[in-house]
């Protein structure tokens, strides 16, 4: 039952928040589009609810002949790129993915294709539920722990469904945004977090 009052919820407070927003986001896209002439919006692949990708939304906070693929070369951001993700503000966009009912305001973060098709079953669980632009796992640690920990803190908040802990995450949201603490993972990072996820499979594979 509360899955469907958490998505009449969601589109709400995205109207909200699109209405509230609207000048910052335009600002936002101004500058974005001022500094490099590049598109304001970036959009990536990630993996959804019960495993579907979808097009994750944000401002674009890297520069143009920036590859997100190459693992090589270190992320380059913008000026106006180092601003907005550190303060989280390039997250903004996704309440498009919201409305459109790809997301949740509160949720596993949604991860690129590649951590899913790594995963066993069991991790797999995490994706039961809808993505959401904060989680259990960003309120208790963000990018500060392991693949592990992150997976394990979904797999808590997928058994642990309910409007309670919605609330106490979204408390605790605020606390850790302000902090600015570990808001961004490099491209090496997601590498090693894919690498440890092949690695464990591989392993658990030679077992059976």
């Amino acid at each position: 039952m509360y899955k469907y009052v958490k998505r009449f919820l969601d589109i709400i407070v995205s109207l909200i928040v699109l209405i509230v927003f609207a000048i910052p986001m335009l600002i936002i896209a101004i500058a974005i589009k001022l500094e490099d002439g590049g598109p304001a919006l970036f959009k990536q692949a990630r993996t959804g609810k019960d495993g579907r990708n979808f097009k994750l939304i944000k401002f674009r906070s890297m520069k143009i002949n920036n590859d997100v693929r190459d693992f090589k070369k270190e992320d380059e951001f913008t000026k106006i790129g180092k601003f907005i993700r550190s303060t989280s503000l390039d997250e903004i966009p996704q309440i498009f993915n919201i409305i459109k009912g790809d997301m949740s305001f509160i949720g596993p973060r949604p991860w690129i294709p590649e951590y899913y098709e790594n995963m066993n079953n069991k991790q797999r669980e995490r994706v039961s539920v809808l993505p959401g632009i904060t989680g259990l796992a960003q309120v208790n640690g963000r990018n500060s722990i392991s693949i592990n920990q992150k997976i394990n803190y979904d797999l808590e908040y997928v058994n642990n469904f309910s409007l309670f802990q919605d609330i106490k995450i979204l408390g605790k949201t605020i606390f850790t945004v302000l902090k600015k603490e570990h808001a961004y993972i490099n491209k090496m990072g997601i590498k090693e977090e894919i690498d440890e996820l092949k690695k464990q499979n591989k392993k658990m594979e030679s077992e059976i």
